[in-house]
């Protein structure tokens, strides 16, 4: 464990009872007991992997990512800057898998989770989708087709019921609303138009007065 500290320098902090084999794993990144980085996994900058959680050689985490208790990041998953991985949530690689077959890796399907993505606890994932960047999935939901940027989805198969702010609000918007339609968040003022290519952010005060800052 002290050569991989070593390797991955002193700001970050890894747990003595975590495992971590990657040397590429991000300044200000905290991994705590009992994960396990493995060797070829890349893990960005101010990450926080908790308890338990897995990250397979292939796997790619961004920056400020959450990987809450109980997660395993499997090869040929990205997970992009600023995602929420809720406890327990399930990610996949394989669609047909077998014990008696192994795969190559260029067998395995794919998963992309686009940043500003939040999937709830015990959701589950299936591969070869792409989660869109600020979507939110529900808890316990099952995502079987690819999630469109800021919806909302919830339900076994998961169905979208809704649209989410960036900052996690409610937006209110339905589902059904017309192209052109707009929505401004009550929370922090954020406002959206609904494009041929789906739910698109025009502006946000809270972004502008960090950028000022």
């Amino acid at each position: 464990m002290s050569e991989s500290i070593a390797a991955i320098g002193t700001d970050v902090y890894v747990h003595p009872h975590a495992l971590v084999e990657s040397d590429n794993v991000g300044p200000g990144t905290r991994i705590w007991a009992f994960a396990h980085v493995m060797s070829g996994a890349r893990v960005g900058a101010r990450c926080n992997i908790c308890d338990h959680a897995f990250i397979e050689s292939g796997a790619t985490v961004g920056n400020g990512v959450t990987v809450k208790n109980g997660v395993a990041i499997w090869d040929c998953v990205t997970v992009e800057d600023d995602v929420f991985l809720g406890p327990n949530c399930a990610l996949t690689n394989d669609l047909n898998p077998r014990a008696n077959r192994h795969k190559s890796r260029v067998e395995l399907v794919e998963t992309r989770i686009c940043a500003n993505a939040t999937v709830g606890a015990n959701a589950t994932i299936v591969c070869g989708v792409t989660i869109g960047r600020g979507a939110f999935i529900g808890a316990g939901a099952v995502v079987v087709r690819s999630v469109p940027d800021f919806a909302l989805v919830v339900g076994n198969p998961a169905r979208q019921t809704g649209w989410m702010c960036a900052c996690a609000e409610k937006l209110k918007l339905t589902v059904t609303a017309p192209r052109g339609s707009s929505a401004k968040c009550e929370r922090c003022g954020c406002t959206f138009a609904l494009m041929d290519n789906g739910l698109v952010m025009m502006g946000c005060p809270a972004s502008s007065s960090r950028e000022e800052s």
